[in-house]
């Protein structure tokens, strides 16, 4: 597939073209030069796009490691509440158990006692 060259891009060829023209040089000669200007252009506006992809590409490859770093730091911090909440219900449940226990110890002295 021949890539379509803009006629902004040819015009600019032929005016490089003439623009060096040789005394004695034919119409002919010069639209092959502006035709090899043509392709020179649009080879460098190719490599200028590749260029851009390729920043593109590194730009969004940071922008997700730097989110996988936000992402990082949010889980631990997650984590650590998760954590203090599991020890919170640790305590709490100790604290459950403690009045159990000594809600049996106030029935049994009482059963025992009368």
């Amino acid at each position: 597939m021949k890539p379509t060259i803009s006629t902004e891009t040819q015009q600019e060829a032929l005016v490089a073209a003439k623009a060096t023209q040789k005394l004695g040089q034919t119409k002919e000669q010069t639209k092959l030069i502006a035709q090899g200007i043509e392709k020179g252009i649009a080879e460098y506006k190719k490599l200028l796009k590749a260029k851009a992809r390729e920043r593109d590409k590194v730009r969004k490859q940071q922008l997700k490691a730097k989110s996988r770093t936000v992402n990082d730091i949010n889980d631990l911090d997650d984590a650590d509440e998760a954590f203090d909440s599991q020890s919170q219900f640790t305590r709490a449940t100790w604290v459950a158990i403690a009045l159990l226990l000594l809600s049996w110890a106030g029935f049994a002295a009482y059963f025992f006692m009368t």
